[in-house]
């Protein structure tokens, strides 16, 4: 089993950066396919970005492609998602997810069986 602790959150104003942590300890960090999930009040928890094993293979939502990117520093036993140019649409709680598969369906929530317990990024306008 990995834990998960997200980090980073925060206010910040439209048009401003920020830059998520997910810090995991347990298992080998460097077996887990991670993933970053985020939830406004009242809608499903929607994919964000997601970083193979190795870190040599990235996937972005379209909403968030060209203005996010997603590393991981195996040697650290953390990923990161770099946040810029965020709008009041970014507005939600940021969760970082782990699978120890090889290959998930990546875009799925359920497909990650490790959450972290979240951290909230606020943009204003």
């Amino acid at each position: 089993q990995v834990q998960l602790v997200e980090s980073g959150g925060g206010l910040v104003q439209a048009g401003g950066s920020l830059r998520l942590s997910c810090a995991a300890s347990g298992r080998t960090f460097s077996n887990y396919f991670m993933g970053w999930f985020r939830q406004a009040p009242g809608k499903e928890r929607e994919f964000v970005a997601a970083i193979d094993r190795s870190g040599g293979n990235t996937y972005y939502a379209d909403s968030v492609k060209g203005r996010f990117t997603i590393s991981r520093d195996n040697a650290k036993s953390t990923v990161y998602l770099q946040m810029n140019s965020l709008t009041a649409e970014d507005t939600a709680v940021y969760y970082c997810a782990a699978d120890s598969a090889t290959w998930i369906n990546y875009i799925s929530a359920s497909a990650y069986d490790y959450w972290g317990q979240g951290t909230q990024v606020t943009v204003s306008s």
